[in-house]
């Protein structure tokens, strides 16, 4: 009797010890390792995954750096493509078969990127990219504001304003009401003046009343400067910097100011818009009137609109969406 309840509690410690070693966090996680490097290897030996390896390549694209053009300036770098090699084969052995529009793909980072390039004033977005923004300067035009901004709600479009310090401080209201809408704010001096003109002190003055203004009334710091007229210098751009914000140029001019005819308008950008493009407009009778044709263009010619944030973002527009199963 005894020895059978020693083997019997013999047994039992064993079957204990053998369940504590199966269900130690180290043991499972071995068992775990076991698994998925069996898996990796049933992967890589299925002629699928060879190919999918094998063709690679040839859908990838290599990041783009942020470099100073001769012509251009400040050009944002762009992310790149490389195919996730494992999510691609997932995506595809339910058919058993290689299909590149069931890719899927990683973005892959510039080396140097846009902050990183001395100041330097940025007149358009990567070539690269499709996408488009729209760069309204506000120091007048109230009348016409509410109007942008219902094609641009209409559309889904948001732009980014550039408001005139001493304009925010005397329309609050209207300031908001552009903010609320979705729009990005962006500082174009306080009281509209040459800027390349003006000693160190008086452009530090101009950038910091704005910026504290429109902290003020809207809770917003802008990492944007637009110069009034696009007059600048070196001084104030790297003035702009010291203040934590980029100076903004344009690629495309609307010529709003002079009161063309919005069918002229709309003409001219649509033959000069390019992806990357940054558009100068105000609010003027013809720029409100032909927003709407100029909005439709853009996009018919397979270009996003978004913010100046947006445009200068590495982020891709579309990085290879693959198709479900």
């Amino acid at each position: 009797m005894k020895k059978f309840v020693s083997v019997l509690f013999l047994g039992c410690c064993l079957m204990v010890i053998s369940f504590g070693a199966v269900q130690n966090p180290f043991s499972l996680q071995y068992i775990n390792e076991l698994k998925q490097d069996t898996t990796m290897v049933m992967k890589q030996q299925d002629p699928l995954y060879e190919e999918i390896e094998l063709n690679k390549e040839q859908f990838e694209e290599g990041a783009i750096d942020a470099r100073v053009d001769p012509v251009w300036k400040a050009l944002p770098g762009y992310n790149g493509l490389k195919v996730d090699v494992d999510a691609s084969y997932d995506k595809m052995k339910k058919l058993g078969t290689f299909n590149e529009d069931r890719l899927v793909f990683k973005e892959t980072a510039p080396s140097v990127h846009l902050e990183d390039l001395p100041p330097t004033p940025i007149y358009k977005g990567n070539e690269k990219k499709p996408m488009v923004s729209f760069l309204v300067n506000v120091a007048w035009g109230n009348e016409y504001i509410p109007e942008m901004l219902k094609v641009m709600k209409d559309y889904g479009v948001k732009s980014t304003f550039f408001l005139d310090g001493s304009w925010v401080k005397n329309n609050p209201k209207m300031a908001t009401m552009i903010l609320e809408q979705g729009h990005e704010i962006g500082n174009h001096a306080y009281s509209h003046p040459d800027m390349k003109s003006l000693t160190t002190e008086r452009v530090n003055e101009e950038l910091q009343k704005t910026n504290d203004v429109i902290l003020a009334t809207l809770d917003v710091t802008p990492k944007w400067f637009a110069p009034p007229s696009g007059s600048y210098s070196q001084r104030v751009v790297d003035q702009a910097r010291a203040h934590g914000m980029m100076t903004i140029l344009w690629s495309v001019d609307t010529v709003d100011w002079k009161k063309p005819h919005p069918d002229e308008m709309v003409n001219r950008v649509l033959n000069k818009v390019h992806p990357g493009a940054m558009v100068l407009m105000h609010p003027t009778e013809p720029t409100a009137a032909g927003l709407k044709e100029m909005i439709e263009g853009i996009q018919a010619k397979g270009l996003e609109l978004g913010t100046v944030s947006e445009l200068m973002s590495e982020t891709r527009i579309h990085n290879g969406v693959t198709l479900d199963d």
